[in-house]
C-alpha cells in the first residue's frame, strides 16, 4: 500500500547527569548521548520520509537548546554516508538530552519551514522549548479560529503543530518560572480533540512526552539505569539495547517528565475507552514492532489466518500445484506467509521492490504512475503460468493495485490472478493523521451496494481492477487478529464511526462534499480551516 502515508514518528533520549554512564552510551560519552537520535530515527522512517530533524540540549553551551533538520529521508538529513559530514553534525550537536522527529506531511507544506521539531527561542529559559508531534488535531479549525480571533497572533504555517507550539508558549508566558510543565501541558491538552504522541524539551533541561488519551497513536519507552528514550515505536528503543522486558507503551493520557533529578509518569487525562488505530498493527508499524503489548508480527500472521479460513470456506479457487501466494512487499508478506502456509501452498516473492525508485507519495497524475510501475518488478520466472493470489494489506485509492496487476499479467505471465485484503474495505477518510481526508479518493466507497460489501460489490471490483476475483476481510476480523476487543480499537476508517467528536464532524463535513467538486485543497482537513467558521 505504497500511495499510503502516515504522518510522523517521534524520538527522545536523555542521559541523566551525575549518575554512572549507560553502557549504551555512544563512545563519546553521555554528554553526546544525542548521537544515538539519527539511529532510532532510522527504524521509524517507516512512518515518514519527508523530512527529518532534532533538538538537543546541553548545560555545556551558549544555544542551551538547538535545533538542526531539513528535507529528506533520514541518511540524507543527517548525511550518514558521508563520515565526516555526519561527524561534524553530531559534534555541532551533542547534548545530553534530545527529541528527534521524522515527517510526512497530512497537512501543511512539503518544505524546510514544516520540518520539526519546532523551537520557540526566549530569554528565559523555562519559555524556551523545543517539541514535535505525531499525529492530528481534528479541531484545528476551531482552535486555529480560536487563536486568531483572540489577539494579534500570526500564523507561519497552516499546521496543527504550530497551534500546540502557540498555545504552549501561551500558558507557559501566563505562570510562574517554576511551573510545572506537567500541568501547563494538561491545561493546553484539555482542548484537543484528537490524536497524538509529542515530545517536549526545554531549555531547563526538562523532557516531557505525552500519549492522547483514547491512545490512538503509540508511544514506547524505556528507562534502564540512567538512560531514558522514548520513540513512536518499540524497535526503535530494542535496536539501541535496550532489554525487551524493560520496553513499555506508555498509557492513554499519561505523561513522562523526565529532569535531572529523575523520571515521573503521570496521568494528565481521564477517558472512558481506548482507540487505538488499528493501522498501526496492519501497515503502518514496523513488523519487528510491539505496540500495547500486541506483536505486530503476530497481529500481521493472524490476518493471513483470517484470510485462508476464508479461502477454505468459499473453496472457490482450486489450491493444485499450479496455485501460489505472492505478497506485495514489505508489509503483506507476514500475512502472506501465513495465508500459504495455512492452505499448504507456496508462498513466493513474484514481486521485486526497488527501494531506490525515490518517494512517490509527493507525486501526482501521471507522475504517481509512472513512479508506481517502476517501484515493483515482476518475476517471470515466479509468475508465469500460475494461480496467483495476490496477497495486499489494504486498498485505499487502488493506483497502485492497478499498475501491479497490469504488469504481473503482461510481464510476470500469471494465467490467473485473485486478490485478497488482510484488511476491510476503507469507507471513510482519517482525521487522526494518515493521508486520506475525503470520501472521494477513496476505492471502496463507491461500489458497496448501500454500504454493505457484497458478492456483486467485489465483483465490480475486481473488474475495475483487472483481476479475477477480489476478496476483503469482514471488519470482525481485525478484533481477532489484534487480540483487542473492537470498543479498544479505532476502525473509523472502516465503519464510519469515529472516536471522538470533531472526527465525526469531520465525516459529516466529508459526507456532504462526497461527490461534488472539491473547491481548492482536495483535503476536509484543509478545507475546513479557510471554511472554519462554518464548523465551529
Amino acid at each position: 500500500m505504497s500511495e499510503l502515508h502516515h504522518e510522523c514518528g517521534i524520538a527522545a533520549i536523555y542521559h541523566l547527569p551525575g549518575a554512572e554512564p549507560s553502557p549504551l552510551c555512544p563512545e563519546q560519552g553521555p554528554h553526546e548521548i544525542s548521537r544515538l537520535l539519527p539511529r532510532m530515527l532510522q527504524d521509524i522512517q517507516n512512518r515518514g520520509q519527508l523530512a527529518a530533524g532534532i533538538t538537543t540540549y546541553s548545560p555545556d553551551r551558549a544555544n542551551l537548546l538547538d535545533t538542526y533538520k531539513d528535507i529528506g529521508t533520514v541518511a540524507e538529513v543527517f548525511r550518514l554516508s558521508h563520515r565526516g559530514k555526519s561527524e561534524a553534525l553530531m559534534d555541532e550537536y551533542a547534548g545530553q538530552a534530545g527529541i528527534g522527529h521524522v515527517r510526512y506531511a497530512t497537512c501543511g507544506k512539503d518544505d524546510r519551514n514544516y520540518a520539526q521539531p519546532f523551537e520557540r527561542q526566549h530569554i528565559h529559559k523555562h519559555k524556551w522549548f523545543s517539541f514535535c508531534f505525531n499525529g492530528q488535531l481534528a479541531n484545528y479549525a476551531q482552535l486555529r479560529a480560536k487563536l486568531m480571533h483572540e489577539g494579534e497572533h500570526h500564523l507561519a504555517r497552516d499546521t496543527d503543530t504550530e497551534i500546540i507550539m502557540h498555545e504552549l508558549g501561551r500558558e507557559l508566558s501566563s505562570g510562574q518560572p517554576g511551573r510545572d510543565i506537567a500541568e501547563v501541558f494538561a491545561k493546553v491538552a484539555a482542548q484537543f480533540d484528537g490524536a497524538y504522541s509529542l515530545a517536549f524539551l526545554n531549555a531547563r533541561g526538562e523532557l516531557l512526552l505525552a500519549r492522547d488519551p483514547l491512545g490512538i497513536k503509540p508511544l514506547c519507552y524505556a528507562l534502564e539505569g540512567s538512560l531514558f528514550a522514548a520513540a513512536s515505536e518499540s524497535v526503535a528503543l530494542l535496536n539501541l539495547g535496550f532489554e525487551p522486558d524493560s520496553i513499555r507503551s506508555l498509557l492513554p493520557g499519561h505523561l513522562i517528565v523526565v529532569r535531572p533529578d529523575g523520571v515521573k509518569i503521570k496521568q494528565f487525562a481521564k477517558s472512558n475507552r481506548t482507540a487505538h488505530c488499528f493501522f498501526e498493527w496492519i501497515y503502518f508499524a514496523n513488523v519487528a514492532s510491539t505496540l500495547d503489548d500486541r506483536s505486530v508480527y503476530l497481529s500481521r500472521t493472524r490476518l493471513g489466518e483470517e484470510l485462508a479460513r476464508m479461502e477454505v470456506a468459499e473453496n472457490r479457487v482450486p489450491l493444485d500445484r499450479d496455485t501460489i501466494v505472492v505478497p506485495v512487499p514489505d508489509t503483506s508478506k507476514a500475512a502472506a506467509d501465513s495465508m500459504a502456509f495455512e492452505l499448504g501452498i507456496p508462498s513466493r516473492e513474484g514481486l521485486i521492490r526497488n527501494r531506490y525508485s525515490g518517494r512517490t507519495f509527493i507525486e501526482g497524475g501521471r507522475a504517481r504512475l509512472a513512479k508506481a510501475a517502476s517501484k515493483y518488478t515482476p518475476l517471470r520466472e515466479v509468475l508465469e503460468g500460475k494461480r496467483v493470489f495476490l496477497v495486499e494489506d489494504s486498498i485505499v485509492r487502488s493506483t497502485t493495485m492497478k499498475v501491479l496487476l497490469d504488469r504481473i499479467r503482461k510481464l510476470g505471465g500469471a494465467k490467473e490472478i485473485h486478490v485478497r485484503v488482510a484488511c476491510p474495505p476503507i469507507v471513510a477518510p482519517c482525521f487522526y493523521g494518515i493521508d486520506m481526508s475525503t470520501i472521494d479518493e477513496l476505492f471502496a466507497p463507491k461500489f458497496l451496494d448501500n454500504g454493505d460489501l457484497t458478492e456483486e460489490s467485489q465483483l465490480r471490483m475486481a473488474a475495475q481492477l483487472g483481476c479475477d476475483s477480489l476478496r476483503y476481510l469482514p471488519v470482525s476480523a481485525i478484533a481477532r487478529a489484534i487480540e483487542l476487543p473492537e470498543d479498544q480499537l479505532c476502525q473509523a476508517c472502516i465503519t464510519g464511526t469515529y472516536p471522538t467528536e470533531h472526527g465525526q464532524r469531520l465525516y459529516n463535513i466529508a459526507l456532504q462534499n462526497s461527490g461534488q467538486a472539491a473547491q481548492g485543497s482536495s483535503r476536509t482537513y484543509e478545507q475546513t480551516v479557510a471554511g472554519s467558521a462554518d464548523v465551529s
